[in-house]
C-alpha cells in the first residue's frame, strides 16, 4: 500500500468532499443537504466539511469554481467548431439533460438561500461575474468570426441567457414536458439576426 504525503492527503480529502458534495446537492436540494450528509458521504466527518470549505456555502461555491472550468473548455471547443450562426444558437440553447436541470434548480435555491447573506451572495456575484466575463470573451473572438452581431451588447446577452436558462430549467422541473429549449432558440435567433 502506497503511503500518501498529507499534501496528497489533503488533496484526496477535498476531491472525495467535492465529489459528495455535488452527489448530495443534486439528491437533497441545497437546503436539504446537510454537512454531516456531505461528510458521511465522501467518508469523513463534518469537521473535514468546515477545514477545506468553512461549510455548505463554501463547498458549493468551490463545486461551481470547478465545474466553470469544465464550462468554458467545451463551450470553447463547441465554438472553435461552429461553422455558422444556427451552430453558435445551437451551442447556446444547448442539450439539457435531466441532471443538469436538477443542478439548475438547486442552484436557484442556493440563490434564493444565500440573497440575504451579504459575504456569501457576494462571492456568488464575483464567480459568476468571472465566469461570464470568461463567455463574453469566447462569444465576441467567434460572433467576430462568424461575422454575427447580436442585438444587445454581449455582456448583457450572457446575463440574458444565463437568467433564461434558470428560469426554463425551473419550469421545465415543474411542467415536465414543457420545450424550454425552443423558447430559449427562438430568443437565440431574435438576439442573433441574420446580416
Amino acid at each position: 500500500m502506497i503511503r500518501l504525503t498529507r499534501a496528497e492527503q489533503q488533496v484526496r480529502t477535498h476531491e472525495h468532499l467535492l465529489r459528495a458534495g455535488h452527489e448530495v446537492f443534486l439528491r437533497r436540494g441545497f437546503l436539504g443537504a446537510t454537512v454531516e450528509e456531505i461528510a458521511a458521504e465522501a467518508g469523513y466527518t463534518r469537521g473535514a466539511v468546515y477545514k477545506h470549505f468553512g461549510g455548505k456555502e463554501g463547498l458549493w461555491l468551490a463545486i461551481v469554481e470547478a465545474d466553470a472550468g469544465t464550462h468554458l473548455q467545451g463551450l470553447r471547443s463547441a465554438l472553435k467548431q461552429a461553422a455558422c450562426r444556427d451552430d453558435v444558437i445551437a451551442i447556446l440553447s444547448g442539450v439539457t439533460d435531466e441532471e443538469a436541470a436538477k443542478w439548475t434548480t438547486v442552484a436557484a435555491e442556493v440563490l434564493a438561500a444565500t440573497a440575504q447573506q451579504p459575504e456569501i451572495a457576494a462571492q456568488i456575484a464575483a464567480l459568476q461575474q468571472r465566469h461570464d466575463d470568461q463567455v463574453v470573451a469566447l462569444l465576441a473572438e467567434h460572433l467576430q468570426r462568424l461575422g454575427l452581431e447580436p442585438t444587445m451588447p454581449l455582456p448583457q446577452l450572457v446575463v440574458m441567457i444565463g437568467a433564461l436558462g434558470i428560469g426554463l430549467a425551473l419550469r421545465q422541473v415543474v411542467v415536465k414536458g414543457a420545450d424550454s429549449r425552443a423558447v430559449l432558440v427562438h430568443v437565440l435567433e431574435a438576439m442573433l439576426p441574420t446580416t
